[in-house]
C-alpha cells in the first residue's frame, strides 16, 4: 500500500448538524487533499500544504472538481436477498413466505453463496458503500462466503448467521443449541480476521423460540463486545403475531430486553410502530433504531417517525439503511432520497448536511466505530468515496444554477445513484474502477 494523495473538495463531518446553517459540524476544503498510506489517512488539509510535506515522488490522484468524503455505511441489509429484490408482494409476511424464505434455502450450497457474495460486494463498491451490516442465511457456509469476500477486498464489514428455529421452512431452521454452536464457531473463525466484525443475528422474535433467544442472549453475554442485530416493529401484522407468541412480555421490545439482547451495540431494523414504553426503553438502553425507507415504502409497512423515535431530548440513537432485498436499491443516495420524502410527509425535513452526516459519521457512531470509519480524520481507515454532482445530463443542467454546498449535496441525494460515484477507495485502494 504505497502512499498517495487524493486531491479534491474535501468534506468531513465532526458532529451532527444542529441546523441548516451549522457550519461548525463539518470541515470543507475547496482544494483539499488526503495523504493516504498503509490503509490509513495520514494527513488532511489544503493540497499545497499536504503536497509540500509528502515525498517528492508521491502519487497524486486529482479528483477535482468532485467531492471527496468518507465512504458510506449501510446499517441493515440482507446479503442472501439479491435475487428477490423487486419481488411483487403486498406485505412483510407475504413477501417473506412467497420469495425470501424460498431464495435463502439456496445458500446451503457454498458455491451459490460464493457467487452471490461476489455480486454483493461489487454492488457495495459500485454505490460507494464501504461498510455494511448484513444478515446472512441460516447456513454457516453463507457466513463463510460473506466474510471471505470481505477479507479479499479488505473491507470493514459486519454480519452474522441468522438464528431461526420456527415459522420458516424446515430447510431454513436450526435449533437453539445448533444456532449457538454454529454462531460461536463462526465468531471464533471470523471476528477480528482482517477487518471483519461478527454480529449476533436472531432474525426476529417470530422465527425464534424462547429457548433460541436464551441462546442468543448467552452469546451476547459471552461476547459482549459484539454487535447484535434483529428486527423490531416493522409491520402491524408482524407485531400482533409476535405478541401472540410471547404473551407474557410487555411488548415487542420487551422480548429482546428480557433475553439480554438490547444495548449500545444492538441494532433494531425498522422501529416504525413503537409504543411509548418501547421508545423510552430503547433510549434508556442506548439501542439503535435503523430507518429503512425504501423497504418501508415498498412493503407498505408505514412511515418512520424520526422525531418521535429520537425522543423529546433527541437522545434516541438512529441509523439509516437500504434493507435490500425488501429495500429497492443498493444506493445510500437513493435511500436518503426516499427517507427525505417519508420525513417531509410528517413535517420533519432532513436537511442535506444531516443526510450526509447520517450515512457517514452518524452511522459510524451508531456502530460505535467512529474512531475507525465515517470521517476523514487523521488516523482513521482510508475508506473514501468520490462524488460527482454532474454525473448525468439532468444533474448537469441543474448544477448550472447550484451556488452552495448544501444545494450540491441535495442534488446528489435526490438525483444521484451509482453513476455519481466516481471512485470508491477501501483502505486507500481504488476498487470501483476495476469492476
Amino acid at each position: 500500500m504505497s502512499a498517495k494523495i487524493l486531491r479534491g473538495r474535501i468534506l468531513s463531518f465532526n458532529d451532527a448538524p444542529k441546523a441548516r446553517d451549522d457550519h461548525q459540524c463539518y470541515s470543507f476544503i475547496e482544494d483539499g487533499a488526503l495523504l493516504v498510506e498503509g490503509g490509513k489517512i495520514i494527513a488532511r488539509g489544503v493540497f499545497d500544504e499536504i503536497k509540500a510535506k509528502a515525498y517528492d515522488d508521491v502519487e497524486v490522484i486529482d479528483h477535482r472538481p468532485h467531492i471527496i468524503m468518507a465512504g458510506f455505511i449501510d446499517m441493515h441489509i440482507h446479503f442472501p436477498q439479491m435475487q428477490v429484490l423487486g419481488s411483487y408482494a403486498g406485505s412483510l409476511l407475504e413477501w417473506l413466505n412467497t420469495y425470501t424464505f424460498i431464495e435463502e434455502q439456496r445458500f446451503g450450497d457454498a458455491a451459490h453463496a460464493q457467487k452471490i457474495a461476489g455480486y454483493f460486494y461489487d454492488e457495495m463498491l459500485r454505490h460507494g458503500t464501504t461498510t455494511a451490516v448484513a444478515y446472512c442465511s441460516v447456513h454457516p457456509q453463507s457466513v463463510d462466503a460473506y466474510f471471505e469476500e470481505a477479507l479479499k477486498r479488505n473491507m470493514l464489514m459486519l454480519g452474522g448467521k441468522v438464528m431461526m428455529d420456527r415459522e420458516a421452512p424446515q430447510a431454513l431452521t436450526d435449533t437453539p443449541q445448533s444456532s449457538y454452536d454454529d454462531s460461536k464457531a463462526l465468531i471464533e473463525k471470523w471476528h477480528g480476521k482482517g477487518r471483519n466484525h461478527y454480529a449476533i443475528t436472531p432474525r426476529f422474535a417470530i422465527t425464534s423460540t424462547p429457548e433460541q433467544l436464551e441462546m442468543a442472549g448467552a452469546l451476547a453475554r459471552e461476547f459482549s463486545h459484539l454487535h447484535v442485530q434483529t428486527h423490531l416493529s416493522e409491520n402491524h401484522a408482524e407485531i400482533e403475531f409476535t405478541k401472540s407468541l410471547y404473551p407474557e412480555r410487555k411488548d415487542y421490545f420487551d422480548i429482546y430486553q428480557h433475553y439480554g439482547l438490547t444495548g449500545e451495540k444492538s441494532l433494531f431494523g425498522h422501529c416504525i410502530h413503537l409504543e411509548d414504553r418501547e421508545r423510552d426503553a430503547m433510549i434508556e438502553t442506548g439501542s439503535v433504531a435503523v430507518f429503512c425507507p425504501t423497504s418501508n415504502l415498498f412493503i407498505g409497512s408505514g412511515l418512520f417517525d424520526r422525531a418521535r423515535v429520537a425522543g423529546p431530548d433527541g437522545k434516541g440513537r438512529i441509523a439509516i439503511a437500504t434493507d435490500v432485498g425488501g429495500g429497492t436499491n443498493y444506493s445510500m443516495l437513493r435511500t436518503l432520497d426516499e427517507g427525505y420524502k417519508i420525513l417531509n410527509l410528517q413535517g420533519q425535513r432532513m436537511n442535506p448536511l444531516t443526510s450526509f452526516y447520517q450515512i457517514t459519521l452518524g452511522n459510524a457512531r451508531a456502530l460505535s466505530l467512529e474512531a475507525k470509519i465515517g470521517t476523514l480524520d487523521v488516523g482513521t481507515d482510508a475508506d473514501v468515496v468520490v462524488l460527482n454532482a454532474n454525473a448525468t445530463k439532468a444533474m448537469q443542467v441543474r448544477m448550472e444554477t447550484v451556488t452552495t454546498l448544501e444545494e450540491e449535496l441535495f442534488l446528489l441525494q435526490t438525483a444521484g445513484d451509482d453513476r455519481a460515484i466516481v471512485e470508491t477507495y477501501v483502505a486507500g485502494e481504488a476498487l470501483k474502477a476495476a469492476l
